[in-house]
């Protein structure tokens, strides 16, 4: 018993060390050189992420570039969708991604690091259009890198011109909006016909889009994956037209125009003269979805913090008094018990801490309430089992006899509470992944990951360090009940 005791003993102070370390303000995680080669052989990388509340960041409202009334609500939430995963991928955290009205969706950063790129990537539709290139007589090579107008364009092109006229009709768009596409000289047609060039499909039918090294070139490409709709288009579609090319157009710009070699029915391989970080854009772009309803930026601004740096600093010396006077009580009225559950309090706060950090979990105000809920059940854990070693005490239960029986009778109890809790922050976790609910997420997982972070310190950590002080006070505590509270 007292061997498995010393082993706890040692796994929980190396672990609150290393949870101490990486929690410290400064500490940016563990870098270890082995070999004292000058480079890092084990790192474990950590960083505090602060919401917008706390530390200001980028506010964006995007507005549809196409009438209310050619789109559906559900196509407003889809946008905002798939500019939430775009955020994401961004690593961005604990960001808002909210409708506002039948055209508008609010996206608040916080601490981004570069607004324009953040703005360029949840903004950008990433229209891409595989086009036919069939009859063009040998003149394939004429439109690289070259605009071209395509039939899915003029569709767009015709929907924002109905956006347009209803816009000035209502006196809410400057007339400068559309000045951009006049300035660059105008798209290619078909050499022959006259006509737009047929888009046979767009990006939407992509299931999957990944940045990799073009094995046989050497260059950045993206490797993508059909969906089944992209199937039934491409499949049949490179079927016929084996040994012509086919363009690949990324924003109205042929990037490339391979020549169909077979028929292609899961997937094939973009190529163009991208570089990695345009690459990796292209393919986070595809890969989070295309813009259902594309969107124009209405007003992007830096915010402060919701909370100045005072009263950021008066909330931790808050936080701070008010675990200083739970440690106080439970020392004052459990006694040597308290004193456990003081040391176990301290192990639960460092190993959130070190949580929050190795992640990252974004800290906001809400988050930080989910983290302050969980101490507070971490405390009433320790309550409960110490209730229940005093009632085998006062029955005469043999010291060793009334630990066991205190911490096994409470256990279900603490098991039980911290389990239906765990669940209800599993449905909030889940109703924060709705559009203008995200702030929800943070609650959630902060209270979820103090709970189970409880099971462990609640039990474990409180009864080894109990024993430990038992054993050293075994002699004195025969004489002085009441040091155990009795």
């Amino acid at each position: 018993m007292r061997s498995s005791q010393n082993r706890w003993l040692i796994f929980i102070l190396l672990l609150t060390a290393f949870a101490t370390i990486v929690s410290l303000p400064d500490s940016n995680g563990i870098h270890i050189d082995i070999d004292a080669d000058g480079e890092s052989d084990i790192n474990i990388n950590a960083r505090q992420s602060l919401g917008l509340d706390l530390v200001g960041g980028l506010r964006v409202v995007l507005e549809a570039e196409v009438p209310t009334d050619s789109f559906e609500e559900d196509d407003l939430r889809e946008t905002a969708n798939n500019v939430a995963r775009r955020v994401n991928a961004l690593g961005v955290g604990e960001a808002t991604i909210q409708v506002q009205g039948n055209n508008r969706v609010l996206v608040e950063l916080p601490g981004v690091s570069d607004p324009q790129q953040a703005i360029e990537t949840i903004q950008q539709t990433a229209l891409l259009e595989f086009v036919d290139f069939a009859n063009l007589g040998g003149r394939t090579q004429e439109y690289i890198n070259q605009r071209i107008l395509t039939t899915k364009q003029v569709e767009i092109q015709e929907q924002r011109a109905l956006a347009n006229e209803d816009a000035s009709a209502d006196e809410t768009t400057p007339d400068s909006e559309t000045g951009t596409d006049e300035q660059l000289p105008p798209p290619l047609l078909h050499p022959f016909s006259g006509q737009p060039f047929v888009t046979v499909m767009t990006g939407a039918g992509l299931k999957a889009a990944a940045a990799t090294i073009d094995p046989g070139t050497g260059r950045w490409a993206i490797q993508f994956e059909l969906s089944d709709e992209g199937r039934e288009i491409f499949g049949p579609f490179t079927a016929q037209r084996i040994g012509e090319p086919m363009a690949i157009v990324l924003d109205g710009v042929v990037l490339s125009a391979p020549v169909i070699r077979s028929r292609l029915d899961t997937g094939g391989t973009i190529t163009g003269n991208f570089t990695e970080e345009s690459a990796r854009q292209l393919a986070l772009q595809l890969r989070s979805g295309a813009l259902p309803i594309p969107l124009r930026v209405e007003t992007a601004e830096r915010v402060g913090a919701t909370l100045g740096r005072e009263s950021v600093e008066l909330s931790i010396r808050a936080g701070i008094i008010g675990i200083i006077v739970v440690l106080a009580f439970m020392l004052i009225y459990y006694r040597l018990p308290g004193l456990s559950a003081d040391l176990a309090l301290l192990v639960f706060i460092a190993l959130n801490m070190a949580v929050f950090k190795l992640v990252p979990i974004t800290l906001t105000l809400p988050a930080i309430t989910g983290f302050l809920i969980s101490v507070g059940t971490a405390v009433d854990g320790n309550i409960l089992i110490f209730e229940r070693i005093k009632e085998e005490l006062r029955d005469g239960r043999e010291l060793d006899d009334a630990l066991e029986a205190g911490f096994d009778r409470a256990w279900n109890s603490i098991r039980d509470s911290n389990l239906s809790t765990i669940i209800i922050a599993g449905i909030l976790f889940l109703f924060g992944q709705t559009p203008g609910a995200s702030i929800v997420s943070g609650f959630a997982i902060t209270l979820a990951l103090g709970l189970v972070l409880n099971l462990f310190t609640a039990v474990i950590v409180t009864r080894t360090f109990l024993h430990v002080l038992v054993g050293l006070m075994r002699q004195r505590l025969t004489s002085r009940a009441w040091l155990l509270g009795v």
